[in-house]
C-alpha cells in the first residue's frame, strides 16, 4: 500500500479508535518508567514481569499491545503513557486532581479556602495520592453501642468505598483531550467531584438525574479501563455508579446526586456527608425529649441551642445515646482519648451543661440548659 494511502487508512482507524487506544508520536520508550510497568505487572501476576525492562522494553509494549504500527514503525499509545509515565501531563494537559477545601462551605463563605496542591502522576498514582489524602484528612469514623443490643453500629461521615469509586470512574470516564483537571471540593456537608466531559447522549437524561446505572453503548477509554479493572480499581459495565449508592445506603447515608447539561460537558456527583456528622448544633425542646431529625439520637435535653466543637458534639451525642456510658466507655467507642474526654466533660459539668445523676457506678448523664 502507497504511504499517503496507508495514512489516509490510519486517520480514518484513528476517528473510529478511542483516544486512549490511539498511538502518540510525542511518546517515546524513554518516557515509561520501568519501576511502573514493572509494578503494575507484579501485581498482575504476568509472566512479562520476568522480562528485562532495560533491555526488552519495546518488546514488553509490543506483548501488551500498547505499540501501533506506523509507516515509520511504530507509536506508543496514549494509554501507556496515562498508565506508566511519571508525567502524563506533559502529554495530557491538564491532566491532574485539584482538590479544594471549604471549611465553612462554598456559599457560606467562599473565601475560606484551603487549596491543596495539585496531584499529578499516572493514573495509579493519581487515585492512591487522592485517595490517601480523603483517608487521612477528610474521612471520619463513629461507632455508637445501642443499649438495647450488643453490637454496636459503626458509621462514616463517607464510606471509602464510595470515594474509591468515585475518584477512579472521574480518571476513567474523564475526556483527556480536554484541558481541564478533575475538581475535587470539600464541604461541610458534601465532596463534589466534578470532571469533563460528561456521559454520552447515549444515557438517558431520567437515568442521571435519577442517579441510577448509567450503561452506555461506547466506552471513552475502554484500554485504560482494561488496565485499571486488572488492578481491582474498578468493575466496569456500568456497576460504578450503583456501587456509590449501595456503598451510602448501607452506611445510612443519603443518596449521591448526579449533574449535566444538555450537552454533556461534565459531570458532577455530590457525596453527600452522613447526617450524623453535620449536626453543628443540639436542638432542645422544654418537654425534655427530642429526636434530632438528622441524626436519629434522642436524648433528654432542656432549654436553648449549645454550639459545639466537633469532639464535644461527639462526647454529647455520646450521652444522649447512651446516658448511662461511662467515661472509659466512651473513650473506647469514640477512639478520643480519655484525659481528652475526661477535660471537656469538666469543662461541661463546671459549665452546668452536663450532670452526673447517681454516682459514679451506676449513675447516668443528664445534658441540660446551658447557664
Amino acid at each position: 500500500m502507497p504511504k499517503g494511502e496507508y495514512e489516509r487508512e490510519l486517520i480514518n482507524l484513528a476517528n473510529r479508535t478511542p483516544f486512549d487506544d490511539r498511538g502518540n508520536d510525542q511518546i517515546t520508550l524513554k518516557d515509561i518508567s520501568p519501576l511502573l510497568l514493572h509494578d503494575y505487572l507484579v501485581k498482575v501476576k504476568s509472566s512479562l514481569a520476568n522480562e528485562s525492562l532495560t533491555d526488552n522494553m519495546e518488546s514488553v509494549l509490543e506483548q501488551m499491545e500498547l505499540l501501533e504500527p506506523t509507516p515509520e514503525g511504530y507509536s506508543i499509545k496514549n494509554v501507556a503513557a496515562m498508565m506508566f509515565a511519571e508525567r502524563p501531563d506533559r502529554f495530557f494537559k491538564q491532566s491532574q486532581i485539584d482538590i479544594v477545601v471549604f471549611p465553612e462551605g462554598r456559599e457560606k463563605n467562599p473565601n475560606n479556602m484551603i487549596e491543596v496542591e495539585p496531584i499529578r502522576g499516572s493514573v495509579p498514582m493519581m487515585i492512591e495520592k487522592t485517595l490517601s489524602y480523603l483517608n487521612t484528612n477528610v474521612i471520619k469514623k463513629q461507632i455508637l453501642k445501642p443499649k438495647d443490643r450488643e453490637e454496636s453500629d459503626k458509621f462514616y461521615n463517607y464510606p471509602y468505598q464510595a470515594l474509591e469509586e468515585t475518584v477512579v470512574n472521574s480518571l476513567y470516564h474523564r475526556d483527556w483531550t480536554i484541558r481541564e483537571p478533575v475538581e475535587i471540593t470539600i464541604e461541610p456537608d458534601r465532596i463534589s467531584i466534578l470532571n469533563f466531559s460528561g456521559p454520552n447522549h447515549t444515557i438517558p437524561m431520567e437515568a442521571i438525574r435519577e442517579g441510577k446505572s448509567l450503561c452506555s453503548r461506547r466506552y471513552r477509554n475502554r484500554r485504560l479501563g482494561e488496565f485499571l479493572k486488572e488492578l481491582d480499581l474498578t468493575e466496569g459495565r456500568a456497576t460504578g455508579i450503583p456501587t456509590v449508592q449501595e456503598e451510602l445506603e448501607a452506611n445510612g447515608s443519603p443518596r449521591a446526586t448526579i449533574e449535566t447539561d444538555e450537552e454533556r460537558t461534565y459531570f458532577l456527583i455530590d457525596i453527600p456527608c452522613h447526617p450524623y456528622f453535620t449536626k453543628k448544633e443540639i436542638e432542645i425542646d422544654t418537654n425534655g425529649v427530642k429526636e434530632d431529625a438528622e441524626s436519629g439520637v434522642k436524648g433528654g435535653v432542656k432549654g436553648g441551642v449549645k454550639e459545639l466543637s466537633d469532639i464535644q458534639e461527639v462526647i454529647v451525642k455520646e450521652m444522649l445515646f447512651d446516658p448511662s456510658v461511662t467515661t472509659s466507655e466512651m473513650a473506647q467507642k469514640t477512639g478520643i482519648k480519655f484525659r481528652t474526654l475526661q477535660r471537656h466533660i469538666s469543662q461541661f459539668q463546671a459549665m452546668g451543661v452536663v450532670v452526673r445523676k447517681d454516682g459514679r457506678k451506676d449513675g447516668y448523664w443528664e445534658v441540660v440548659k446551658n447557664k
